[in-house]
C-alpha cells in the first residue's frame, strides 16, 4: 500500500521560507518522477516542480525560488521555498507516478499526499 504523507507547511511573511517534506512508504522515491502541485482556493492544480533522476524541472513562477531533491536514504521528497510570495499560497500536494515521464497534469500520477497548506502574508 503506497502512502505519501507531507509535512511543513505553514503561515510565513512574504520574503521568507518553508521547507517542505514528502514521506514515502511502499513507494521508492527514486523509481519514478514525482512532483510537487499546489492548489490555491478557486483555481485549478499546477504542477510546481518534478524530479526524476537528476532532471528537475520548475514551474516557471518558482524557478530561482524553490528546490526540489530528493533523499533516497529517507525515501523522502524535500522542497526549499524561498523568497515566498503571497501567490505560492496553497495546498501543496506531492504526487508519484509509476512511470518516468513527469506530466505537468494531475492525471498522469498515481498516488497523493493529502497536502500540506502555505500560506504566505504580505
Amino acid at each position: 500500500q503506497v502512502q505519501l504523507v507531507e509535512s511543513g507547511g505553514g503561515s510565513v511573511q512574504a520574503g521568507g521560507s518553508l521547507r517542505l517534506s514528502c514521506a514515502a512508504s511502499g513507494y521508492t522515491v527514486s523509481t519514478y518522477c514525482m512532483s510537487w502541485f499546489r492548489q490555491a482556493p478557486d483555481k485549478a492544480r499546477e504542477r510546481v516542480a518534478s524530479i526524476i533522476g537528476g532532471a528537475l524541472y520548475y514551474h516557471g513562477t518558482v524557478k530561482d525560488r524553490f528546490t526540489i531533491s530528493r533523499d533516497d536514504a529517507k525515501n523522502t521528497l524535500p522542497l526549499q521555498m524561498d523568497s515566498l510570495k503571497p501567490e505560492d499560497t496553497g495546498m501543496y500536494y506531492c504526487a508519484g507516478g509509476r512511470t518516468v515521464i513527469c506530466s505537468r497534469e494531475a492525471s498522469g500520477y498515481d498516488y497523493w499526499g493529502q497536502g500540506t497548506q502555505v500560506t504566505v502574508s504580505s
